[in-house]
């Protein structure tokens, strides 16, 4: 019960936080899933190649969360060590840069997938 109540103080908080600092808290559903359906799912649905080498699904919020074989890729709330933005930002090796093959996400698609993962990666 008391960690209800501190997670539930703690949640609040920070929603009082994004209202006060005037940033709209992403949505996975409006915001995240059209740019991974627009950038990744060629590659990371079951039958993709980005699948088949790394294990990763990007078909919902659970598949994402799950990670690849080799680990997770969102961290919530830490988006320098999150593979996911160091993929989508070339910091990581750039042979597995993300899109694959592929010009860069535009960067403001990338600030939004970094305020999700800031914001806790939520399944909203």
């Amino acid at each position: 019960m008391k960690t209800n109540i501190l997670r539930g103080g703690a949640i609040l908080s920070a929603s009082i936080l994004l209202a006060a600092c005037g940033q709209k808290e992403v949505s996975f559903k409006a915001d995240v899933q059209p740019i991974l359906k627009q950038y990744c799912l060629e590659c990371h649905v079951d039958s993709g190649e980005g699948y088949r080498k790394s294990g990763l699904l990007m078909t919902s919020h659970e598949n994402l969360m799950k990670g690849t074989r080799f680990g997770p890729v969102v961290k919530p709330g830490d988006t320098m060590t999150s593979a996911l933005i160091m993929l989508v930002e070339g910091r990581a090796d750039p042979s597995i840069k993300m899109p694959h093959g592929k010009d860069s996400l535009p960067k403001e698609k990338i600030e939004v997938l970094k305020k999700w993962v800031e914001q806790g990666a939520k399944n909203n």
